[in-house]
């Protein structure tokens, strides 16, 4: 965990660190073998695979949390209310079942820890989701099982050029943004800058409660239009009893109190805990990563704080002291309206 935190922090400095261009020889092989994949797909000598419905590619080209699950998830429920029906599939990373190459149709049944949190968290906002590391596969089961669906969102799977899409979006973190804009591992791309260039749209992630930004203005030189999407804190509930509820003032005035998160950018929860006025002490974990009893034992914690994305993993190891943060996804009107359009316009050439 420490050595992850603190790659973490070496990508997302202002400028590049001395182990950043140490490791920049690495970045230049990494960069290399993108371009000759991409160069392969262009070319044909690879080719992508078409759904019979269209697909929305989710994604980013940087390591670390940009807010997609809150996206995805609001994404679909926008789109559900315009009259599509939408299913997702995703990679089901942090599960034991992505992690054996198996593909699930996930149901509020599954375990966490074999389909991951992500998709548990999106199954219980009553989307249809399918997990699975190959994308064309996941999507073809899920279409089995779900013969409804007339439109795929693709959770993560920018750099999967197997799977053909119709539209691609890319998040960042409005903060962070590209970091040191060095590839990995000497930083937190996936592939280069100028990728966002080929996307549909770019979405820079803030939370709702945080001070006001201007939309960075690095994404005018790709000629991609750029939107934002604010996170918004809900009401805290009970790890153990969701139906209990208790507003931010509450923890505020209260001492002893811990959070924990094991998610993406755990910095910007965090960030949020002390904006309502909450003083905690933090502490972060791996992504994804599985909490134990020992990890929430923390003896001198009245209270113990997460994201929901942890509080899945935690309901059956929780006690009264654990509460989760809902997070929602409020997605600009001009974006809703870009991608709407988008798939009439597919869905109408296909039945011509």
């Amino acid at each position: 965990m420490e050595l992850s935190q603190a790659l973490l922090k070496i990508w997302y400095s202002s400028q590049p660190t001395w182990l950043a261009w140490l490791l920049w020889p690495c970045s230049l092989l990494f960069r290399a073998l993108a371009a000759v994949r991409v160069s392969l797909y262009r070319r044909g000598w690879l080719h992508s695979v078409t759904l019979p419905v269209p697909v929305i590619v989710v994604g980013n080209i940087t390591v670390g949390g940009a807010g997609k699950t809150p996206f995805v998830i609001a994404l679909a429920k926008a789109l559900s209310t315009r009259g599509f029906r939408p299913g997702v599939i995703s990679r089901g990373y942090g599960g034991e079942a992505g992690a054996r190459g198996e593909i699930v149709c996930v149901d509020i049944n599954n375990n966490v820890n074999e389909v991951g949190d992500e998709a548990m968290l999106i199954v219980r906002a009553g989307v249809p989701i399918a997990i699975g590391r190959d994308r064309v596969a996941t999507g073809k089961a899920l279409l089995k099982t779900h013969p409804e669906i007339d439109a795929l969102i693709s959770d993560d799977g920018l750099q999967h050029y197997r799977l053909a899409r119709t539209l691609e979006i890319a998040l960042l973190d409005g903060k962070r943004q590209l970091g040191n804009r060095l590839l990995l591992p000497a930083g937190p791309l996936r592939e280069p800058p100028q990728r966002l260039a080929r996307v549909n749209a770019i979405v820079f992630t803030t939370m709702a409660d945080a001070e006001e930004t201007q939309m960075p203005t690095f994404s005018d030189s790709f000629g991609t239009p750029a939107f934002r999407q604010t996170l918004k804190a809900e009401t805290w509930r009970n790890v153990a009893k969701p139906d209990e509820q208790r507003d931010s003032t509450f923890f505020a005035k209260e001492k002893d109190v811990h959070a924990v998160a094991g998610i993406g950018h755990p910095e910007r929860f965090f960030a949020t805990v002390q904006r309502l006025g909450i003083r905690a002490t933090t502490q972060a974990f791996a992504d994804h990563h599985r909490f134990s009893a020992a990890d929430l034992a923390l003896p001198s914690a009245r209270w113990i704080l997460m994201t929901e994305k942890d509080a899945v993993k935690c309901a059956t190891i929780a006690d009264e002291r654990c509460w989760y943060l809902p997070i929602v996804s409020a997605i600009p009107p001009e974006l809703l309206h870009l991608i709407e359009e988008t798939l009439r316009a597919t869905k109408r050439g296909k039945t011509r």
